[in-house]
């Protein structure tokens, strides 16, 4: 499976005459206000003119309308009660037709090949109740892109209603799980947003944890076990090829890409205790950043490059620090009951993503650079390892089940939820699924 279009895209802004409508507000979400009525909206399925078209219109329209519902912002209506067809809707809307159904918003569109054998989809959006179109591109790929082409145009819609960049062209790495409790096989495997285009990436033969995408997605760093003892590897997804990041003296985990993807931030432990340190990818020169005869680990770096959070247990409790990219001025931000852990910078700097443990449960939970502001999202027997879109807007995460007294259930699973806490959604894969990493989007 490809992940590039053929040719650039044509963001072609279609432009109709449909007589004066009367000014009205423009149709809008505003994302930072919480808990929202969804917005009702017509996602139609494209019109195309041969049996082959037509399939590509329906199957377009329908990730469009699940990519949409997914976000939670959005109420995708019933085909069934659609009044005009997409034939005569290729003309022009009768806005009339869609008001009495109550669709606020109507995304249309139509799909042809090409007689060079590519896939062209345009698209419209429009505001029913104003009567005018709100944005229109359209795009050349090859057909068996044509999934992807409707993640971009959900993604379109999304930052024309919402103002905000859409996630819904991006992929998850994350690891598969299979086998016993007690003979765990676990493997790199990696899927699109919506967990379809799903792949493994290892044989299992090596046990492998704690993914993560490099900016530009073409890489992952992720920690295996080789003859017990715990590295860190960086993984080329389109070759497939492996390569150790360093022979260290000590075990090597929780690796992470800087910012610009140059370097990598990780931890490891000599002598019973773990530091923080950054590697140089060019150059393999490593830098140690703590000094400290506490755990240090964790570490997950701003997207200014700037600072470092990670968690320690230098107070006497594991609790989350931030620092100086260089190692100074160590502050710790989170003082409640409980142990933190997990912390990951969101990609918009304004939060910090963690898992926190306390009374027996695990709580998913967001809270301000400085520590303030600490808000919880989700709990559970054994939530962990939150992952945030690149909008800085939805995390991902994994849960866990609790075992009975024969260790049977304890199924593993990845979810979704929204900073409002509200729109919990679970991303089904074909294993139990832990440790997800959220890509940025695809380039």
């Amino acid at each position: 499976m490809t992940y590039r279009l053929l040719a650039s895209f044509a963001f072609v802004w279609f432009i109709v005459a449909i007589g004066a409508a009367p000014a009205r507000a423009e149709l809008e979400i505003d994302i930072t206000r919480g808990v929202a009525e969804p917005m009702p909206i017509a996602v139609t399925d494209f019109y195309g003119e041969g049996r082959g078209e037509k399939s590509f219109g329906a199957n377009i329209a329908g990730v469009i309308a699940a990519d949409l519902e997914r976000s939670g912002l959005f109420r995708p209506l019933d085909k069934k009660a659609f009044i005009q067809d997409a034939e005569s809707l290729n003309v022009l809307p009768r806005f009339g037709d869609w008001r009495i159904i109550n669709s606020q918003a109507l995304v249309q569109g139509r799909v042809e090949m090409t007689v060079d054998g590519r896939l062209r989809v345009e698209f419209r959006l429009w505001d029913v109740l104003a009567e005018q179109q709100m944005v229109g591109m359209a795009y050349f790929t090859i057909p068996g892109n044509w999934r992807r082409v409707a993640h971009i145009i959900a993604d379109a819609i999304y930052k024309r209603i919402t103002g905000e960049d859409g996630y819904f062209d991006t992929r998850i790495v994350y690891i598969a799980e299979s086998g016993p409790k007690t003979k765990r096989v676990k493997r790199l495997a990696i899927m699109d947003q919506d967990g379809e285009n799903h792949k493994y990436l290892t044989d299992g033969a090596d046990m492998v944890l704690t993914p993560r995408f490099s900016p530009d997605q073409q890489e992952i760093t992720y920690m295996s076990y080789y003859q017990g003892v715990p590295r860190v590897y960086i993984f080329d997804i389109e070759s497939g090829r492996q390569e150790i990041l360093g022979d260290f003296p000590g075990m090597t985990y929780a690796p992470r890409f800087s910012p610009d993807g140059k370097s990598v931030i990780f931890s490891m432990a000599k002598d019973g205790n773990s530091e923080i340190f950054t590697m140089e990818l060019a150059t393999r020169k490593v830098r140690q950043l703590t000094r400290h005869s506490a755990i240090d680990t964790s570490p997950s770096m701003s997207p200014d490059a700037e600072r470092v959070v990670f968690n320690s247990d230098r107070s006497g409790s594991q609790q989350l620090y931030t620092m100086n990219a260089n190692g100074t001025n160590v502050k710790r931000i989170t003082f409640k009951k409980g142990r933190y852990a997990t912390p990951v910078w969101s990609p918009r700097g304004d939060l910090i993503a963690f898992t926190r443990i306390y009374r027996g449960e695990f709580y998913i939970g967001v809270m301000r650079p400085d520590g303030s502001g600490e808000r919880l999202l989700t709990k559970g027997f054994l939530v962990e390892a939150p992952t945030w879109s690149p909008n800085g807007r939805v995390l991902m995460f994994f849960r866990q089940e609790p075992s009975d007294q024969y260790g049977r259930g304890g199924k593993t699973r990845v979810f979704s939820i929204d900073l409002t806490g509200h729109n919990e959604r679970e991303v089904f894969t074909p294993q139990d699924a832990s440790d997800p990493a959220w890509s940025p989007l695809i380039p």
